[in-house]
């Protein structure tokens, strides 16, 4: 038995669709929930307005937080399976996290169903109560699922849904191992994997998700289940790629890769004195080798203290580069792009793949903040031009993002999976930021640049769009027959739907 905070209760569960029954109010079903989930799990469990109920349920994305009726923090996998079952019993929905980077819409509330661009709405919160919203559905954090164990001889690794990619590249290194993760280590291993993964190995090794050799997958039926090419191969391979809409993922087994140390960094470049600064990345990055990958971020900085004095109020346009070939080569791969136009601050040089954060340098403080991605099989000069004008014109803070791709992402793996769209040459993402909710003029300005791309448009990213989907968007994530495919997953493992997902897969027959 856990310790639960909470108020005293009678331990009646709460309506599956709001929090509470018609007579009865959605605190006091909150911490019913909270008080009946203590006498099954050893981790502790939140009630709405108790300490650490806020904590709790909040991640990095600030927009349309989770809202449950209770927080269970899992100490370990049977915790998961306890929690997953009794909201099952009761018809609660469920959701798991770990960071909360990729959060589209949280559970519980009535929140978000569909991006703002699409005639989405933001669902208002205020606190733990959630404005007029009632607390409902479990949220199980995984924060303490935390170990990994290498395998050098096998060159594995057990990832636990706790860690992040920076703990599995600490275990990694003295091993002279790296495994395929993102340019920000502070996100989890597990759901970044589960959507596919692009990193700063992609191009040379594929996506995160074509390298997992198994899954510990707690199912809709409280089930723990071992999910391997053999054992349970249809979630297998929906899991990898098709995200968290199957179940609770409690660790994996994943590959690990002969990198050790980078060249790699970023350019910053004046955009402002030279439009063209995208133009020249692109012709330049479609002459590199797959074992350099790179992307570019480009934004208006600031006139704010802290900002370097040489950016602020420029369109700065930086371009990350990680080498995982020899690092001594990797300054001659570089050095065409450097007349690219003029450079502000330079921070290429040879790392150790332990400081692979630096690559990208992205902030990670928590904001609120929605994303558009869209996938492209080619990007030309009008396009980038008109990316480069959008950005610089924005009444708003607006940050476009470009990720090269290719290579390895764009062949089969050994094991098929969900992901989708391997035909793609690139990525975009368009961030704006927004403190309370998302507006429509960011939406509006989002998919502004969507459009410009749009002839070349061959679908969407899974990671790398940021806020809720509806149902067109989430098919726009993968390819035709493998949604149908998925959703007949769905249909076998969660009919019921328990699982709340930030790209919802609907069961279908």
């Amino acid at each position: 038995m856990s310790e639960t905070v909470n108020a005293t209760a009678d331990g009646t569960p709460a309506a599956a669709g709001n929090g509470g029954g018609p007579d009865r109010p959605a605190g006091a079903a909150s911490a019913g929930a909270a008080e009946a989930l203590a006498a099954r799990v050893t981790g502790r469990v939140y009630a709405p307005g108790t300490e650490g109920y806020e904590a709790a349920r909040t991640g990095t994305q600030l927009l349309d937080r989770h809202l449950p009726a209770a927080v269970v923090e899992a100490a370990d996998a049977d915790d998961v399976r306890a929690a997953v079952a009794w909201a099952g019993e009761r018809g609660l929905r469920v959701a798991a996290q770990l960071t909360g980077h990729g959060l589209g819409s949280g559970v519980g509330g009535g929140g978000a169903t569909a991006d703002s661009a699409e005639g989405g709405r933001e669902r208002r919160e205020g606190g733990a109560g959630g404005g007029d919203a009632a607390p409902a559905g479990i949220l199980v954090t995984t924060g303490r699922l935390g170990d990994v164990r290498v395998d050098a001889d096998r060159g594995t690794a057990w990832v636990g849904a706790g860690s992040t990619w920076q703990d599995v590249i600490d275990a990694a290194a003295p091993h002279g191992l790296a495994p395929l993760s993102g340019s920000a280590p502070g996100v989890g291993a597990v759901s970044y994997t589960m959507g596919g993964g692009v990193g700063l190995l992609a191009r040379r090794y594929g996506f995160a998700a074509d390298h997992v050799l198994r899954f510990d997958l707690v199912t809709a039926d409280g089930r723990l289940r071992e999910v391997t090419e053999d054992a349970e191969p249809e979630l297998f391979w929906a899991v990898r790629g098709g995200g968290g809409a199957f179940g609770v993922v409690t660790g994996m087994e994943i590959g690990l890769f002969p990198v050790a140390r980078l060249y790699g960094g970023s350019l910053y470049f004046d955009a402002s004195a030279e439009p063209g600064v995208l133009e020249a990345w692109r012709r330049w990055a479609e002459t590199t080798p797959e074992e350099l990958t790179s992307g570019v971020s480009m934004l208006v900085y600031p006139d704010f203290p802290g900002v370097p004095e040489v950016m602020r109020g420029r369109l700065v346009v930086q371009v990350a580069v990680a080498w995982s070939g020899p690092p001594a080569k990797g300054p001659a791969l570089v050095e065409p792009l450097r007349s690219a136009g003029p450079v502000l601050a330079d921070t290429l040089g040879e790392l150790p793949y332990t400081e692979s954060g630096a690559v990208f340098d992205e902030h990670d403080d928590p904001a609120g903040f929605r994303g558009r991605s869209v996938l492209v099989d080619g990007l030309d000069a009008e396009a980038l031009a008109g990316l480069t004008r959008l950005a610089e014109e924005a009444p708003f803070m607006c940050v476009v993002g470009l990720r090269h791709l290719g290579g390895a992402l764009g062949r089969k793996p050994g094991t098929a999976n969900a992901v989708g769209h391997r035909n793609a040459a690139y990525a975009l993402t368009v961030i704006t930021f927004a403190d309370v909710r998302d507006t429509g003029d960011r939406s509006r300005l989002r998919e502004e640049a969507a459009r410009l791309v749009s002839d070349r448009a061959v679908g969407r990213s899974f990671t790398l769009g940021f806020g809720p989907l509806d149902a067109a968007g989430v098919r726009e994530v993968f390819d035709p027959a493998d949604f149908e495919r998925l959703t007949r997953v769905k249909a076998e493992f969660d009919p019921g739907e328990v699982f709340h997902s930030n790209r919802p897969i609907p069961p279908r027959g």
